[in-house]
Formats: C-alpha cells, sequence, structure tokens
C-alpha cells in the first residue's frame, strides 16, 4: 500500500498545481467554439456562427447559444448579432454586402430568414412561413430567389384536440413530408403559404445549379431517420417545368451533392455500397447520361466535405486520413488530386471558397484549441479567430498518435494525450475514451469535451487514449467494414491490445485502468465491465447498449443496424446476439460500473441501462444509473453536461486515483453552488 501511495505521489503531485494553468472541470462548460463557416465572394470577410454556453447556474435551461460575427482577413473580428440568440444557416450575397441567416427573434413564433449588412445596420426580417418554421433555405446565384425547405404548418385543430385529451399516437404511422418551395427574395411582412414543387416524399437538402435553372434535390421515402440513413437519394429538378428530370442512383448512405459551374457534372459523397456505414466516397456524376462513377477509387481515407470552384471543374475536397486530415483539389477527367494543405497542420471541416477561387475558408482544430475560422490562400493557411484566449496561457499536455498491430496483425492506431508533467519511467492511471458508431474516429486535434477527459484529464494526473478500433473511419471501407458481424468480438479485443501496449511501453499502470464511451462506446464501456471485467478497475458507459437483442426493437435504425453493423437479424441467431450482450457476463462483473443515459434517446433506448443496471444490481454489483431527462443520445444543455462531467471524474478519481473500494456519493451538491454564485452576484 505505501508503495501504491508512493507511485500515486509521484505521478500526481506535478499535476497538482494552481487551476489557473491547467484545464478543469470548471473550464469545460466555458469552452466555445466556431460552428458554421461562410467566406464572402470577395474573399475579404467571413462570417461565422459561434458556440457560446449558457452561464451555470445563472441561464434558464437550453442548450448553447449561436452568436454571429465576421472576421476580416486581417483578423479584425466584429460581434454582428449575440446574446440569448440562435443564428443558423449563413449564406452571403452575391455582392458580399450581406449576410442572410436563420432565427428566431424578437416575437418569432418560428423560424425566419433575416438579413443584416456588412458594414452597419440592423437585422431585418426578409421573410417568413405561415404557421411554420424555415428548415433550410438556399439562395439562387442571382439572389432572385429562394429555395426553401419546411414542413406543412400544423392543423390548427390539432391542438385544441390535444387540449381535450386526444393525443393517440399512432407509431411510425401518419408522418408529414419536409417539402420545397422557391419564394422571391425580397422582403416581406406578410408570412408566406407557397405552393409546394412537385417533388415526392421528404425533402431533406438542396443545392442551385449556376444558372439558376435547376436544383439538386435530396429526399427520402419518409421523415424517419432509418430512411434517411438507407434510401436517400439525389434528383436533378427543372424550376420551369417543375419536375425532376433525373435520378442519380446510388447505394446505400447518401450524403451532399454539388453541381459544378458549367453544371455538367455532380459531385457527390456517399458509400460505396449499401454495407459502407459512412458517407466518405467521392463520386462523380455526369448530368448528360446520369452516370456516377466513383472518383477516387480505393483511396484510404474518408471524403468529409466538398466545394466546386467558381471558374473551372476542379473540386476542392476535405479528407480524413488515419488521425489527421487533409485539404485537396481534384480536376474531373483525373483520379488524382493535389494537396493544398497537408495533413498535420490542423484537423479541418466546413469549407467555403470565394468567387475569384483564391482563397477557402474552413473550420478547424488542434490539439491545444478547439474549432476556429481559418483562411487559405495560396497554400498557406492561417487562423483568424480565437475564442478562448484564456486556454492560451494553459498548460497542455503533450498529444500523439499511437500506431501499433492487433493480436492479428490487424494495423489499428489511436491518440494518447499524456499526463501532464509526464515522467518517464511513472506509471501511471489511464481513461480509454471509446468513440462511438462504430462508424466514426478519433482524429489528432481538439479531445476534450464534457464526456471525454482529454486535457482535462491529463491535468489530473491521467493518461487519456482514444482507440480507433477496427471498424472505425478514416482508412477506408475495408477497414471499416471489420467490425462487421462481429459485435464485441475483434473489435472490442482491440481495446485490450491497445491497454497491453501502453501498459508495455511502461506508461501505464494495469491495474488502474478505467474505460468510457457514448453510444457504441458506451457498448463498449459496459463490455469493459462485464466481459472483459479484468482489464477495466472502473467504467462509465453513455447511452450505451446493453442488450443486442432488445436494442434492436427499440431503436429508430434497425435498418442501418443490419446493415452496416450486425448483417444480419436477432433471428437468425438468438443466442450469438444474447452473448454478445453485456447483460449476459453482469454475473462476472468485478468492474464498478456508473451509468449514465439520457432519458429521451430515440436511438439507444433508456431501457438499455435499466436492464444492465438491474441484472447487475441483483447479482450484488457496484452499479449506479442516473437519467438525464430531457437529453436524447448524447447531453446538449450546458447543466447536464457539466453534472455528467462531475459524475464521470468523481467515479474515475475514487477508483484510480483514491483506491477506493465502495462507490462515491451519488450526491452532487449543486444547491451550494447555486447559494454561492448567488451571493458572489450579491
Amino acid at each position: 500500500m505505501l508503495k501504491l501511495s508512493l507511485v500515486l505521489a509521484m505521478g500526481l503531485s506535478s499535476s497538482l498545481v494552481s487551476a489557473s494553468t491547467v484545464l478543469t472541470v470548471e473550464d469545460i462548460p466555458k469552452i466555445q467554439s466556431v460552428i458554421q463557416t461562410s467566406i464572402s465572394p470577395d474573399g475579404d470577410n467571413v462570417a461565422f456562427t459561434r458556440s457560446v454556453p449558457r452561464e451555470l447556474y445563472v441561464d434558464e435551461n437550453g442548450t448553447n447559444y449561436r452568436e454571429l460575427y465576421v472576421v476580416n482577413d486581417k483578423g479584425v473580428e466584429r460581434p454582428f448579432i449575440t446574446g440569448s440568440v440562435s443564428i443558423s444557416s449563413i449564406q452571403w450575397s452575391n455582392n458580399s454586402k450581406t449576410i442572410y441567416f436563420l432565427a428566431k427573434l424578437k416575437d418569432d413564433k418560428f423560424t425566419a430568414l433575416y438579413q443584416i449588412p456588412v458594414d452597419g445596420g440592423q437585422a431585418h426580417k426578409v421573410l417568413s412561413l405561415k404557421d411554420t418554421s424555415i428548415s433550410s433555405y438556399a439562395l439562387s446565384p442571382d439572389n432572385k430567389h429562394l429555395a426553401i425547405l419546411a414542413m406543412p404548418a400544423a392543423d390548427k385543430s390539432d391542438k385544441e384536440l390535444k387540449k381535450l385529451g386526444f393525443m393517440a399516437e399512432v407509431y411510425e404511422q401518419g408522418l408529414k413530408n419536409k417539402q420545397l418551395f422557391i419564394a422571391d427574395l425580397k422582403q416581406t411582412d406578410k408570412p408566406l403559404s407557397p405552393a409546394a414543387l412537385n417533388v415526392a416524399n421528404y425533402v431533406s437538402d438542396v443545392n442551385w445549379a449556376a444558372d439558376g435553372k435547376k436544383l439538386l434535390v435530396k429526399t427520402q421515402p419518409t421523415a424517419l431517420i432509418d430512411d434517411k440513413y438507407t434510401k436517400s437519394q439525389w434528383h436533378l429538378f427543372d424550376i420551369a417545368s417543375n419536375q425532376v428530370t433525373m435520378s442519380f442512383a446510388t447505394e446505400g448512405k447518401l450524403g451532399t451533392a454539388e453541381l459544378s459551374h458549367d453544371g455538367r457534372y455532380i459531385a457527390i459523397l456517399g458509400a460505396q455500397d449499401k454495407h459502407d456505414p459512412a458517407t466518405g466516397r467521392l463520386f462523380l456524376a455526369d448530368t448528360k447520361s446520369g452516370k456516377v462513377d466513383e472518383w477516387l477509387p480505393n483511396f484510404s481515407g474518408h471524403v468529409a466535405d466538398i466545394e466546386w470552384q467558381n471558374k473551372r471543374n476542379t473540386l476542392n475536397f476535405i479528407a480524413n486520413v488515419g488521425t489527421q486530415s487533409f485539404v485537396g483539389s481534384i480536376k474531373t477527367g483525373s483520379n488524382k488530386y493535389k494537396k493544398i494543405v497537408k495533413e498535420g497542420q490542423f484537423i479541418a471541416s466546413s469549407l467555403s471558397i470565394s468567387a475569384s477561387d483564391k482563397t477557402l475558408a474552413l473550420r478547424a482544430n488542434t490539439a491545444k484549441h478547439p474549432n476556429e475560422v481559418f483562411i487559405v490562400r495560396s497554400k498557406k493557411a492561417e487562423r483568424l479567430t480565437d475564442s478562448n484566449t484564456w486556454l492560451n496561457d494553459k498548460r497542455f499536455a503533450k498529444q500523439q498518435t499511437i500506431n501499433l498491430k492487433a493480436r492479428d496483425g490487424v494495423e489499428i492506431d489511436g491518440v494518447l494525450v499524456y499526463p501532464l508533467d509526464y515522467k518517464k519511467g511513472t506509471r501511471y492511471p489511464l481513461i480509454m475514451s471509446v468513440h462511438g458508431g462504430p462508424e466514426s474516429h478519433d482524429k489528432d486535434g481538439w479531445l476534450t469535451n464534457y464526456s471525454r477527459p482529454g486535457q482535462m484529464g491529463a491535468a489530473r494526473g491521467y493518461a487519456v487514449f482514444y482507440p480507433n478500433y477496427r471498424g472505425s473511419t478514416g482508412k477506408g471501407v475495408d477497414y471499416s467494414k471489420l467490425g462487421q458481424n462481429d459485435y464485441a468480438g475483434k473489435e472490442f479485443d482491440d481495446l485490450v491490445d491497445f491497454k497491453n501496449h501502453l501498459v508495455d511501453m511502461g506508461l501505464v499502470d494495469t491495474k488502474r485502468v478505467g474505460i468510457t464511451g457514448g453510444s457504441y462506446g458506451g457498448y463498449a464501456s459496459a463490455w469493459g465491465a462485464t466481459k472483459l471485467t479484468e482489464h477495466f478497475a472502473a467504467s462509465v458507459m453513455f447511452v450505451g447498449v446493453s442488450n443486442q437483442l432488445s436494442k434492436f426493437g427499440t431503436t429508430d435504425i434497425s435498418n442501418e443496424m443490419n446493415l452496416v453493423h450486425a448483417r444480419s437479424y436477432p433471428w437468425d441467431k438468438w443466442q450469438w446476439y444474447l452473448e454478445r450482450s453485456p447483460i449476459y457476463w453482469a454475473g462476472q462483473s468485478k468492474t464498478p460500473l456508473l451509468i449514465m443515459h439520457g432519458k429521451d434517446d430515440p436511438r439507444v433506448h433508456p431501457a438499455q441501462s435499466m436492464e444492465l443496471y438491474r441484472y447487475m444490481k441483483v447479482q450484488g454489483k457496484d452499479v449506479r444509473l442516473v437519467y438525464y431527462p430531457g437529453e436524447g443520445h448524447g447531453n446538449r444543455k450546458v447543466a447536464a453536461q457539466y453534472d455528467y462531467s462531475l459524475r464521470l471524474m468523481r467515479w474515475m478519481d475514487n477508483y484510480l486515483i483514491d483506491g477506493n473500494k465502495d462507490m462515491p456519493a451519488f450526491e452532487i451538491d449543486h444547491a451550494a453552488k447555486l447559494k454561492a454564485i448567488k451571493d458572489a452576484n450579491k
């Protein structure tokens, strides 16, 4: 025991420094980040929205505010609309003088379209729809028309009938389709009731052709999320005839699509086939023949965003490869691409391009800072914003990509955050933070948030590791399929191989390893606490799967589960599904398990957490269940996020640092914190 205490003291003493110099739990709810970026056509300014958390114990419960800013190419930032607002869908006028956006301002009951001049002045409502919100919109290239997506207005009698008690719901029936409208872009005080265009089914996305005569329209059979994932399709719509003139045959998941400047080609992000779990394949469609070909066959990564140049048939794109990303370009007629910004500078997303094609704007993050606005000119990238100046005074732990071969030879990787002030030869506690999906992957950028310890954990003396187990994206389609038809099999054996590698490095104490994650990462955490219990001393499961049999019958993505995860149905092999469920192994668990779940989760039903809790509780295991009312598949509101962070770190500290055998207290004294805030503000 004395030896353990000495090791703990050696490993943690250098991290027990002034909280002002390191990232703490209290800092996480203060982090701001850039959400959307859009460069002006003249290339001089970038409009962007910034996510601003509500103030704990002060603001009413809700999601983060989204404020509107503009930054010029010299990095001079101007606030445009700030405060208790939620700005979305920013687009520039073609003369670079006006920014359009969606919001509910003042007394708005529904989301409307607004505009604000760049050179000064107030925001003005452009138009709204009668008794319904504008879901999204797209400006025509000549700025004379709008393509608008919106749900049909609710029948007024529905509200009255609900008051009278008629509220029966027929599950997955009577769903309304989001519709497409075309409206003149001119200011009007009267809410519009335009006629929907002749497009069948649910319309989910739209893009204009450069000549303004055609639209790219994306549809799905119904509003169901499963249909979005597995049955979406892009069409070419002629405005004059009010008809779909061509549909593009693709199989599997489908992402964005854009027409080239001359209208000849369409770049499409999609899947290789119906079993491909992600939309990382780049396709090129010919609008004359309707033929669709993969543009980057056998690409060993995933394309994440695309943007055509305005004067030539060259596509700019962002791709994720391994734990890095790059910005590239590719010309029609060629399968070879050039790198504009190489890997290692940042993790990029949200690409936009100026009218001259000379300036790119994007959103990007690094290991030491969340998403900010960057511009790229002549292959040189420059950061323009600093949303968290206080982070500049924080000390950050070393972070790097770790590569190894799994026990069967498959190459796997992940991102390791060393303990702050790491000393070689000292072994540290480890938190393994497992991503969801599994069709996702962790990148070597900003990795810290309310449910993922990252630099905050490193400051407390932990090593924090983010494993990209087989089935993750970033390494091509074949790699992303490696976990299919093998729930919790070799994919989670990879987690043990990662742990053993970090132990073999001399970094980690094998007896002080915790595991956490959300969704599929929650499934991994539950598996780590049950089937793999000998490898993990503590586990925190978030919105995770505990019973693969009941999960299939209670999720909103059952078709997707069959196509890109299980590749079978439960009735094909009942026992196999049961044995790949953490509840089956609950009796052998020796790992204390904290379970947390949003009570309104449509993806992984909250009953999944209840099942595992009951299976462990009845058998005398150390388990605790925390539900978050009003939260879904992940906590979106700052109070629930903060509460989650406190419970996560208290659970890990209790077992991995303090070495306790009993569970920590279940209470968190939010009342005392509220009183302290009130007293401080008197």
